[in-house]
């Protein structure tokens, strides 16, 4: 049914994918001049519309990515394509290249967020996962992700406007202990998502730009600002590096070209940030299936990293 929440499962593997449905509705993007730790970037305030969509309950984990990047399960595509909402043969999708250090720092493999993924790799893993399970999954908007994150709340936090009971909802600078932790393992925003304020920080499709709301006009439905620009695209959450001004609902960060610093490969990898252990995300599937060329252009970012 369209309101259900569900469970995505790739076949042949245990690890099981709880997908939260949010339902459409309007909301306040950004925040006010007068919140404690507002960013310029984060005005002016604006109505949005955004349509129904599910969302990953969780941050994708080590558990699921690595079956994209070692591909080992690619036999277990979908056969029945008939009601699928994605016709894609799984062999068709780029692949990441296997990092040269191992990219969880060890700070954890089993139910811990992956990190350190280009927004191409992201990219690439949603139409990885769409092939293999024939539904539509994508990245978030900035606008539905803050959206979601917000669960209904008007406050710089989806509790409330004090920091004091963040520890309770998020992994952060103060209580992370110089690493990320289990994903679900803080309380849920009141739309049942976890991790939504820190742990990791979220890759969401938009090019990062810092006065596009001033560009708006208020009501707007479903924004996304698509760009051709490697650097920068848009991160959201905050994570467990991170005070907690960053962890609000209405922060912004850029990428970073300096995400790939201590990369030693020429050219530098496409697929991975060296330098980035605090980023990863999480996915959305449209309750309103794009069409087949709308998928691509969702999918298709060979520039994007």
């Amino acid at each position: 049914m369209a309101q259900e929440n569900y469970i995505e499962q790739i076949k042949g593997n245990d690890y099981k994918l709880p997908m939260q449905y949010i339902p459409s509705g309007s909301f306040t993007m950004g925040s006010a001049k007068s919140e404690e730790g507002h960013f310029g970037d984060e005005g002016p305030q604006h109505l949005v519309s955004v349509d129904g969509f599910w969302m990953g309950q969780y941050e994708i984990t080590w558990d699921l990515y690595n079956l994209f990047v070692s591909r080992e399960l690619d036999g277990n595509q979908i056969s029945n394509k008939q009601n699928a909402e994605v016709a894609l043969d799984v062999d068709a999708v780029s692949g990441a290249t296997t990092p040269y250090v191992e990219m969880s720092f060890g700070m954890g493999i089993d139910n811990y967020p992956a990190i350190c993924m280009t927004q191409l790799a992201a990219v690439k893993f949603c139409e990885w996962l769409s092939a293999m399970t024939g539904r539509f999954y994508r990245l978030p908007t900035e606008a539905e992700w803050e959206y979601a994150c917000r669960a209904g709340t008007e406050t710089a936090y989806s509790f409330e406007d004090d920091s004091t009971q963040l520890a309770e909802y998020a992994w952060y600078a103060e209580n992370s202990n110089d690493k990320y932790q289990e994903v679900g393992s803080k309380k849920a925003n009141p739309w049942g998502l976890y991790d939504m304020h820190g742990n990791v920080a979220e890759w969401t499709l938009d090019q990062y730009i810092p006065t596009v709301y001033g560009q708006r006009i208020s009501g707007v439905a479903n924004p996304w600002v698509e760009g051709d620009k490697v650097y920068p695209k848009t991160v959201r959450g905050g994570s467990w590096m991170d005070a907690p001004n960053r962890l609000r609902s209405a922060s912004r960060r850029p990428s970073s070209k300096k995400w790939k610093r201590r990369d030693p490969q020429i050219p530098k990898s496409k697929w991975w940030h060296t330098d980035a252990p605090f980023v990863g995300f999480r996915v959305v599937r449209p309750l309103k299936t794009p069409t087949t060329e709308e998928q691509k252009k969702y999918w298709n970012y060979e520039l994007t990293q």
